[in-house]
This record gives C-alpha cells, sequence and structure tokens, in this order.
C-alpha cells in the first residue's frame, strides 16, 4: 500500500511542515530581538563612557579594531556601525521598548 497518497499522511506531514515553518520564524525573531539587545546595549555602553568619562569619539575607533580582531570571524564592529548603535541607544534611551508578541505571530501563521 502507498501511503503517501492517503489522507492521513498528507495531515501528518502537514502539522510536521507547519511545526518546523513555525519554529523557524520563532528562531529568526529571537535572533533578530537578541541582536538589537545587542547593538543597543554596545551603543549604550559608548554613550554611558563618553559621558560619564569624557572619552571622544577616538573610543569608537578603538573598539571598532578591538571587536573585530577579537571577532574576527564576524562582521558588524565597523567603526560607522558602532556609531550607528550609539545613535540607536540615543534614539531609544528605554530600549527595549516593545517585544513582538509570539502569539500574535503564531496567528498570523495560522491563519494565512
Amino acid at each position: 500500500m502507498d501511503f503517501t497518497t492517503s489522507s492521513e499522511y498528507k495531515v501528518w506531514r502537514e502539522a510536521i511542515v507547519t511545526e518546523i515553518d513555525r519554529c523557524r520564524l520563532s528562531t529568526a525573531l529571537k535572533v533578530n530581538q537578541d541582536l538589537l539587545q545587542l547593538y543597543w546595549f554596545i551603543g549604550n555602553q559608548i554613550l554611558e563612557k563618553q559621558r560619564m568619562l569624557g572619552w571622544g569619539s577616538n573610543v569608537i575607533d578603538n573598539l571598532s579594531s578591538d571587536l573585530s580582531n577579537r571577532y574576527s570571524d564576524m562582521k558588524g564592529f565597523s567603526v560607522r556601525n558602532l556609531k550607528y548603535m550609539r545613535a540607536f541607544a540615543e534614539s531609544y534611551p528605554d530600549f527595549p521598548i516593545v517585544q513582538v508578541p509570539h502569539a500574535q505571530n503564531e496567528q498570523k501563521t495560522i491563519t494565512e
């Protein structure tokens, strides 16, 4: 008997596909949330040191070099990106403001 043509198999397979899709979406949202929090943290740390210790813009140049050397397998620690992180933290001093409601995203996936 060819079970692959049975309706029971098709329903079962779709349940597995749906769970894989849900898990992939959940992971992507979590990663993005964590990266935003990291970027805000780095930017906020730069702001704090510049305000409290009077460190100038050279701190960004030095930090960029240090982080790029330490994490040579990663991108994103250029002077420009660190300045973006600083501006992000300055623009959103109370970040994280809103978290993506997981249940709301699940509902969209289910109804689509």
